[in-house]
């Protein structure tokens, strides 16, 4: 009798599950409560294509538990009056913000596209300001101008540049590696770093320290050469992002300008 009902309750499910409308329905239901088979495949399409890969049943199992152990809970806190709570109701409307902020922003993206005219514009911009020397340098920071004075000092008895900036400099990104900063052109630098580097022959470091808002510097210039910029094609995905960015930022002011705001 037990296998009679058990074939009979397996056949039945998998009627039910081959039923058309069953499948285009719901991927499953918690307590009643539906989970609709489109939110799990629109679920399964936004993550396979932030991860770069292809939709799979996998895929989509993986995510409808996820989407029923997510009902289990919701329906918990739901069953616990936590919806009532000031601070839950004021996250659900951030959330809810956050959401609809992205979409518009990304419909007036969709709707202006950036051009490769814009791109072109930007990167020469780019180019223009990128300068025609790179500089490869060491440096020494320390806190204070007398220390800056006494690593000036050792320099001049003959002490190696690196072993003190190993011994000496705060910068952690590059101590280790004898103040070496690798090459790069003065606009990568803070004006007053950049200044005192650019007077420097190659094999020549500064005699007085210099200040910037990081502390008191000692630099050593080491070799220069002719700049190249990376080319349009390597940045543009950056510049991409970056007019994106500043025509959200400019879209949002023109709502902003045409709203009634009382304070």
């Amino acid at each position: 009798m037990t296998s009679i009902r058990y074939k009979i309750l397996t056949a039945a499910l998998a009627l039910a599950l081959m039923s058309p409308l069953a499948m285009a329905q719901n991927a499953a239901t918690v307590n009643g409560k539906a989970i609709p088979q489109s939110f799990v495949d629109s679920v399964a399409t936004l993550m396979a294509k932030q991860a770069g890969r292809p939709v799979t049943p996998q895929l989509k199992e993986q995510i409808k538990k996820q989407m029923i152990m997510r009902e289990v809970v919701v329906q918990e806190a739901e069953k616990q009056g936590l919806l009532k709570q000031p601070a839950v109701q004021d996250q659900i409307t951030i959330d809810r913000q956050n959401v609809l902020i992205h979409a518009v922003l990304a419909a007036y993206l969709q709707k202006h596209p950036v051009t490769d005219a814009e791109v072109q514009a930007k990167y020469d911009q780019f180019a223009k300001s990128f300068g025609h020397t790179e500089y490869e340098a060491q440096h020494i920071l320390v806190p204070t101008e007398k220390e800056a004075d006494d690593v000036i000092a050792q320099l001049k008895k003959g002490a190696k540049f690196s072993d003190l900036a190993k011994k000496y400099s705060k910068d952690t990104g590059s101590a280790a590696n004898g103040g070496n900063l690798g090459w790069a052109t003065p606009g990568n630098f803070v004006p007053p770093f950049a200044a005192a580097l650019t007077k420097l022959k190659p094999g020549e470091y500064t005699t007085t320290p210099v200040h910037t808002q990081f502390g008191w510097h000692v630099i050593k210039l080491d070799k220069t050469r002719a700049a190249k910029p990376p080319t349009l094609d390597e940045l543009r995905p950056q510049i991409e992002r970056e007019l994106q960015a500043e025509a959200v930022q400019k879209y949002q002011e023109q709502l902003l300008a045409g709203a009634k705001v009382t304070q």
